[in-house]
């Protein structure tokens, strides 16, 4: 049972133009502690320009974002503070390349949360171990597989103690027996009780992993409900096409 206490995000009215072309048009949703809310919706329906909205990534044109308290969508406040307290993967990898696994990951934690080299590598290599990826931590992404490219672009968001995760698309840019090594680290996160935002395209994570379904299109959020009443027992037309064409 959730209560207004453990709203982590709640967004009210979020608006977002592309010059004339309006992509959002008033999303509302609240966020809770150790949810895990899986977005969906067909391409173009506005479900990663909501993802990026709530780190600003993409500045909204109206609404409110708040996220521990505080609508981070005001001028007034430093948004990079709050960015620290959320993780971003994409759905390309965004690793230096000119930089081995272990120095991705610690330059975020050394330079924004000032940690020692010391305390920073050992939590990386914690965090390596635990994805299956330790002895690789002094490669380059280029001798990397897609599949640890973006397991080491999950840890190294870990390395920032984040409050929040939020996945765009994370497994689309990977061959098909790649997409379970990077689902199985998700599924582990979300067992551990991290919150997260995930976009995707994967429907059998969204029933077994997800708290919260949401259907977006057309820049609102049609439908939303638990997994099982969602895939189950669909309301809306639109996503009873939807979900015909995906299953």
């Amino acid at each position: 049972m959730t209560t207004n206490n453990d709203i982590l995000i709640k967004v009210e009215g979020l608006k977002k133009y592309f010059g004339n072309n309006e992509v959002l048009k008033g999303i509302n949703a609240e966020i809770h502690k150790g949810d895990v809310m899986v977005v969906i919706g067909a391409s173009g329906s506005g479900k990663s320009t909501f993802l990026r909205c709530l780190n600003l990534l993409e500045e909204p044109t109206d609404g409110k974002i708040i996220f521990d308290g505080i609508d981070i969508n005001d001028r007034n406040v430093d948004i990079n503070l709050h960015r620290r307290k959320m993780g971003m993967v994409f759905q390309q990898f965004n690793l230096f390349p000119h930089m081995t696994v272990l120095k991705n990951m610690i330059l975020g934690p050394v330079k924004l949360l000032k940690k020692s080299k010391e305390e920073a590598t050992k939590e990386a290599m914690e965090l390596l171990e635990r994805v299956g990826l330790a002895d690789r931590a002094n490669d380059y992404p280029s001798q990397l597989s897609g599949g640890q490219k973006q397991r080491v672009a999950i840890v190294r968001a870990l390395c920032m103690n984040p409050e929040v995760m939020l996945f765009d698309e994370p497994t689309s840019a990977l061959d098909p027996e790649m997409v379970g090594e990077v689902l199985e680290v998700m599924k582990r996160l979300a067992k551990d009780g991290m919150t997260m935002v995930v976009v995707t395209h994967e429907m059998g994570f969204a029933r077994e992993v997800g708290t919260n379904v949401v259907f977006v299109d057309k820049g609102v959020i049609v439908e939303q409900a638990p997994p099982q009443e969602f895939f189950t027992n669909p309301k809306n037309d639109r996503l009873k096409e939807f979900l015909s064409k995906v299953f």
